[in-house]
């Protein structure tokens, strides 16, 4: 899998915002390095602790492993301690991973569950107020600053995303324009008549709105919006650059997910925009090797592991959150470390004939290509005893069709340079795949009919 797509970068904002001052941030992200480490402890102590009297599950799992919370002296002791995984969060189905009584539990939110069982995590009101603090300082780290109009257009329901931004926009002190998914018109609308200062969103749906303003004749760079605040998929830098162009405001990464908290666990800092600065205050990150298990150092390659430190109500130990990245020191925020921009998991992956293959990686060619949309799907398919893979691509809508065959043609041979394999590109009409009103389906699975 390439890097090159997370090569730190000395962020210049497109749009003007400034960072904040030190002064503007919270204590802990004004923390040193020993000083993270030394909270850390503290509370990862209580944390396992907590797990450990209160969740059945992790009773049984610790007693199994030999290790009891007493054992945790150091950091590294936690590499002593079982991982969990999604399977046993299904298998706790609906409420076995909480650690404290039903009467406790203020909120509950769960996964879509379209693999089967969904996961079902729950917050007494401390963690929701955690939570909106660590969005807001998400937020924060953007750029967005009390007083400014948010327009929030993540999901709401089930779903952490859309009222987990909700409460971080309020709590900064900002104003939520609660849209919610889809209705992309209204979308549009709202945005032109409302004016907003920011944009909370996927990165492929924020792609689908620029769309819809370029097809109503408004240019997606005459609106209000300074800053995009975009999650819940993978993106690449290009992805970045084609919307920071497109739209004239800066584009940010917020990191999350619905197991260890929900959107806010990590963000990109405006100043740099090198990968998500992780709250560490508030979650003990790991990098392990996806097929021994074992702890990878710092800078190297894996698949993230979360701890978190101070849920109360579903506390989580070493959660495989099976997404690909490694840790980096801190720089806007030094006490913390960062991680590499997520483009790659290890249930996203291909393999197309001995070849590990990420839809991310498809993504940096095709916005390499300027005669190219940023429109496309993967269709696995079979061919004999082989697998095939056919790359959808819908052609410029403003250039003719020869000029985007021969880009199409380029595409192909840069797959097969860049990433080892062969593919079919199939060029298609504007408009004729579908677009995202959230988090977008690019891989599709045709071997099997």
């Amino acid at each position: 899998m390439s890097t090159t797509t997370n090569a730190p970068t000395t962020s210049v904002s497109v749009s003007g915002l400034q960072p904040p001052a030190l002064d503007e941030l919270d204590p802990e992200e004004r923390l040193s390095r020993a000083e993270i480490e030394t909270l850390q402890l503290e509370r990862l102590q209580q944390t396992v602790a907590h797990a450990y009297e209160h969740v059945p599950l992790y009773t049984r799992k610790f007693d199994e492993a030999g290790v009891h919370p007493r054992d945790i002296r150091s950091l590294a002791d936690v590499a002593r301690l079982p991982f969990t995984t999604k399977a046993d969060l299904r298998e706790t189905y609906p409420f076995g991973m909480f650690a404290v009584p039903m009467s406790e539990v203020a909120r509950i939110h769960a996964s879509s569950g379209t693999t089967g069982r969904p996961t079902v995590v729950g917050y007494t009101k401390g963690d929701l107020e955690r939570w909106a603090s660590l969005v807001a300082r998400s937020l924060r780290a953007s750029g967005i600053r009390a007083g400014m109009k948010v327009h929030n257009a993540y999901g709401y329901g089930l779903f952490t995303g859309g009222l987990g931004a909700h409460a971080g926009i309020e709590a900064l002190g900002a104003t939520v324009i609660p849209m919610s998914g889809g209705q992309t018109a209204r979308q549009v609308q709202l945005i032109m008549d409302f004016e907003p200062d920011a944009i909370l969103c996927t990165p492929s749906y924020l792609l689908t709105i620029a769309d819809a303003m370029a097809e109503q004749g408004i240019d997606p760079r005459s609106t209000s919006l300074k800053v995009a605040v975009l999650g819940a998929e993978p993106w690449t830098n290009e992805m970045r650059h084609e919307l920071e162009q497109r739209l004239g405001l800066d584009a940010l990464d917020i990191y999350g997910l619905s197991e260890v908290m929900g959107p806010g666990v990590g963000n990109e800092c405006l100043e740099t925009k090198d990968g998500p600065h992780l709250w560490e205050d508030h979650f003990l990150p790991e990098i392990i090797d996806g097929d021994t298990g074992a702890v990878l150092a710092d800078g190297e390659m894996g698949e993230l592991v979360f701890t978190s430190l101070t849920k109360e109500a579903f506390p989580v130990i070493r959660y495989r959150t099976r997404d690909l990245t490694r840790l980096l020191p801190g720089t806007a925020r030094p006490g913390m470390r960062r991680m590499e921009k997520i483009t790659g998991r290890n249930d996203d992956m291909i393999i197309l004939r001995g070849v590990n293959l990420f839809p991310t990686q498809i993504e940096e060619l095709v916005l390499g290509i300027e005669q190219l949309t940023p429109h496309f799907v993967l269709e696995l398919t079979k061919e004999g005893r082989m697998d095939a893979l056919t790359v959808r691509i819908e052609r410029h809508p403003d250039l003719s069709v020869e000029t985007c065959e021969a880009a199409a043609v380029v595409l192909a041979q840069r797959i097969k340079v860049h990433v080892g394999s062969t593919v079919v590109v199939q060029l298609e009409e504007p408009g004729a795949l579908p677009r995202s009103e959230g988090k977008y389906k690019r891989v599709y699975d045709l071997r099997n009919g």
